[in-house]
Order: C-alpha cells, then sequence, then structure tokens
C-alpha cells in the first residue's frame, strides 16, 4: 500500500481529477454533522477572546481612550496613523498563528464526522502538541507575510485590485498547507510548498469552492451576525473535503 507522500508524489507529477459537486457534496454533508458542535465551539472561544482583547485595551490604552477610539468618526482607517496600521497588522497576525492549531482541530473533527469517530471539545485542541504548534505557527506566519509582501508590491501598482487578487490567489493555493501537516506530517514550508503545487493543478475548482464557501459566510453574517459563527465551519469542512478528495486516505 502507498504512503502519502508517495501518493502526494505521484499527484504532484501526474496530476488528479476531481469536479466541483463532487467536493461540495462532501464538504457540505460533512458539515451538517458539526455545524451545531463546531458553532457553539466558534461562538464561545470568539466571545471569550474578544473580551480578553478588550480587557487588555482598556489596561493598556486606559477605558477613556478606548471609549475614545471605538467612536464611529474615529474608526476610518484614512485616520489610522502608520504605527498604528502596523501593530493591528502585527496583532491580527499574531492571533492567527496562535489560533491555527484550534482552526486544524475543527477540520479534525470533520475528519472524525466523516468516519463516525466520535469527537469532544477536545478535539478542537488536539493540535496545541508542540509537535504540531510549531508546524501550524510556522505555516500561518510565512503565508501571512507572504500575502502581506505581495498584496503591497501590487498595491504600489497603483491599481487595488492587484492587491486583492494576489490575496485571494494566496488563501486557494494555501488551502491543502493545514490539512497536510496534521493529516500527512508535513513540515511548514513543505505543506506550503505541496500545496500551492497541487492546487494550481485545478485551480478553478478551487476558486469556485471558495467563492461559494464565502457566500454561505456572507449568508451567515447576515443573520443576525451571530449565523456567522455556524456557517464558519463549513469552510472547515470543505478543507477536508478538499483532502480527501485530492490526496485521500489510506
Amino acid at each position: 500500500m502507498k504512503t502519502d507522500r508517495e501518493r502526494i508524489q505521484e499527484l504532484k507529477s501526474n496530476g488528479y481529477k476531481i469536479t466541483f459537486e463532487s467536493v461540495f457534496n462532501l464538504a457540505f454533508e460533512n458539515y451538517k454533522k458539526i455545524a451545531i458542535y463546531a458553532g457553539l465551539l466558534f461562538l464561545v472561544s470568539i466571545t471569550f477572546l474578544g473580551i480578553i482583547s478588550l480587557l487588555i485595551i482598556a489596561f493598556t490604552f486606559g477605558l477613556d481612550n478606548l471609549q475614545e477610539l471605538l467612536k464611529p468618526e474615529n474608526l476610518d482607517p484614512k485616520k489610522f496613523s502608520d504605527e498604528f496600521l502596523m501593530t493591528y497588522i502585527a496583532s491580527v497576525t499574531f492571533f492567527s498563528c496562535i489560533a491555527s492549531p484550534f482552526l486544524a482541530g475543527i477540520i479534525k473533527m470533520a475528519r472524525c464526522a466523516d468516519i463516525d469517530e466520535e469527537f469532544h471539545v477536545s478535539t478542537a485542541f488536539e493540535y496545541y502538541k508542540f509537535n504540531y504548534f510549531k508546524e501550524l505557527f510556522t505555516a500561518t506566519l510565512s503565508l501571512a507575510l507572504l500575502n502581506i509582501g505581495i498584496s503591497s508590491v501590487l498595491d504600489a501598482t497603483g491599481i487595488p485590485i492587484l492587491g486583492f487578487i494576489g490575496s485571494i490567489a494566496i488563501t486557494i493555493l494555501s488551502m491543502l498547507t493545514v490539512p497536510l501537516i496534521i493529516f500527512s506530517n508535513f513540515k511548514a514550508f513543505e505543506a506550503i510548498n505541496t500545496s500551492f503545487n497541487l492546487v494550481s493543478k485545478q485551480p478553478l475548482v478551487f476558486l469556485g469552492l471558495l467563492i461559494v464557501v464565502y457566500l454561505f459566510l456572507l449568508t451567515g453574517f447576515f443573520m443576525f451576525f451571530i449565523g456567522l459563527f455556524f456557517t464558519l465551519p463549513f469552510l472547515y469542512s470543505c478543507y477536508y473535503a478538499i483532502y480527501k478528495s485530492v490526496i485521500g486516505f489510506e
């Protein structure tokens, strides 16, 4: 029986065939199994982190300054200083890196649901073990820096839409990065390189999936905003479905 790496090497050399319908159907059926459980985890986790973040900001800058900052007229990005923007970008990037094992746990939850294996809250935090955490942290940080770098270069052309296109391209090409780390035990840079290689063979299918997913998330956002937490698991079910459809399991 071929190992993951042998199958992946063949896929990189010979390509593969998948269809939008097959991946979408697998993702949606899987999503229905984890939507409520994972949605509640997102709701509780993001609410808790939001409260902690506000407390940190309030103690750092003072409650009066926080109230002043949150006034609508002060939330215009054009009024933000370069120092504030750099701090904001660095904070968001760091938070994304710290949260990446949790999001990987949601993908593992999708795997458990697919094979009818019981999952728990602990499943979402399974990848905070150091050997996974360091690879997920490194991969997330590397992709964030690559995204910022490419977007900045393209924005400098004076055509803002190019920066947006560059950001979307990185998002699509990196879709398999986290599943490769948690399911195939790839290192961070190896996973990024392999993901770029594999996704680039069927880019239109992945683009179509990403568009549908974000439309689905947008629907959740307009459902009193709280619906977003219960539509978010669909994104990670989609990542799982892509990995299973392209690479599969032994």
